[in-house]
């Protein structure tokens, strides 16, 4: 019987399987998939998370393959305007006074390559939960593989698996909230946005061609996401994104689209993320839509909460409070903090605020971020706030 089983293999399960080896936790991750996914999903970590990927040892690693950046811009579409604002205040405040940009699966597989060095953990690709159940000792899994069905035991059960988790279905929890009425389109494409004065994060502001574009790499490969009527034919989205390419991208330059995912997006969350031995991290959790990368910051942020708690649970006999007491503080984070401000990001960036007053008054306050320097870090200390201090502690 493993210490904890992990389902989903994205960035969330992975790093919180990591987490828990280098504890000495006996963990296993199962992934339903047969390979890391690389659909072109988050890119960004925030300053406030690059911390814990350094306690993990592989911020090194994913800098490496990443890109630093400094710089914002908002561009309002129609007039023009450019707002332009840096994150050097930051410096001397934090050893990374920097975003990352990186695509999530890249991340995902740092973590991984780490953790198959443990005798401790395993990981699973191609292994799909079917039934879950649990008593006062430990969680029993029902699996399903290309050939065979088997059963699973942990002591706890961590479910990273997704804005469609298996492990929130099967636990009966509701997943409340919105979908937009509107489809998001992720593109990685090749062009050479600095040419034309684009920040490493630009976002385009406007009611119609909004987009959040942002650099991945050193070789000109950018992500740049926009938005569409979700009662469009999704099957047709290729077809109709060289026109959007056209009123978004600077300039008349060639591109070279490399590769696009269209997706929902949604303002939900599960009522808790506690069932007794079972617990739900990252989009299994909570799902917000991207505008402005709080997702994904967000599912690091519980990754980073629950397993030293788990850890120093099961290695150390701390009460088994500390997990309700990660339930509560990520979802009133997730609830009061990230999705209105995410909510608030997509109003600003692909619906103008709806124009009129409501525009020129977010744009009063985002002129502030780059005249005043107080305001500024009040901006950049947001996502810090995101953060739950240690539950729990183990000794390495």
């Amino acid at each position: 019987m493993e210490d904890v089983i992990i389902i989903g293999g994205g960035p969330v399960g992975m790093i919180c399987a990591l987490g828990l080896a280098q504890a000495g936790v006996r963990v296993s991750v199962i992934e339903a998939d047969p390979q890391i996914t690389d659909s072109p999903r988050a890119a960004v970590y925030f300053w406030s998370v690059l911390e814990g990927l350094e306690r993990l040892g592989i911020l090194q690693e994913a800098e490496a393959a990443g890109v630093r950046k400094q710089d914002y811009t908002y561009l309002v579409r129609r007039s023009g305007e450019r707002i332009v604002y840096s994150m050097e205040l930051l410096t001397g405040h934090t050893p990374h006074p920097y975003n990352l940009h990186l695509g999530q699966h890249r991340l995902t597989d740092i973590a991984m390559r780490r953790l198959k060095a443990f005798s401790n953990a395993t990981v699973r690709f191609g292994t799909r939960l079917q039934k879950l159940h649990q008593n006062a000792d430990a969680v029993t899994l029902s699996v399903v593989t290309e050939h065979t069905t088997e059963e699973l035991r942990a002591r706890w059960v961590i479910g990273a698996d997704g804005a469609g988790s298996t492990v929130r279905r099967l636990l009966g929890l509701s997943f409340d909230g919105i979908t937009w009425p509107e489809r998001f389109v992720a593109t990685n494409v090749y062009y050479d946005f600095e040419r034309h004065g684009y920040a490493r994060a630009t976002f385009v502001i406007d009611d119609g061609f909004g987009a959040v574009i942002a650099i991945l790499n050193n070789e000109d490969l950018w992500r740049c996401t926009y938005m569409e009527d979700a009662a469009l034919p999704e099957e047709a989205f290729l077809e109709r994104l060289p026109q959007m390419y056209k009123a978004i991208l600077p300039g008349e330059g060639p591109y070279q689209l490399e590769r696009a995912s269209p997706y929902r997006m949604h303002q939900r969350s599960a009522p808790r993320y506690r069932v007794g031995r079972v617990l739900l991290a990252g989009d299994a959790a909570h799902v917000t839509n991207p505008t402005g990368g709080l997702g994904l910051t967000s599912g690091l942020f519980d990754s980073y909460a629950l397993y030293p708690a788990l850890a120093a649970l099961i290695l150390e006999g701390a009460d088994d409070e500390v997990l309700d007491r990660y339930s509560a503080t990520r979802l009133d984070i997730f609830l009061n903090r990230v999705s209105p401000q995410a909510t608030a990001n997509k109003q600003l960036i692909y619906h103008a605020n709806g124009g009129g007053r409501k525009l020129e008054e977010a744009l009063a306050s985002l002129r502030r971020l780059a005249t005043d320097p107080e305001f500024l870090w009040q901006r950049l200390m947001f996502t810090k706030s995101l953060e739950t201090p240690l539950l729990g502690h183990v000794s390495l």
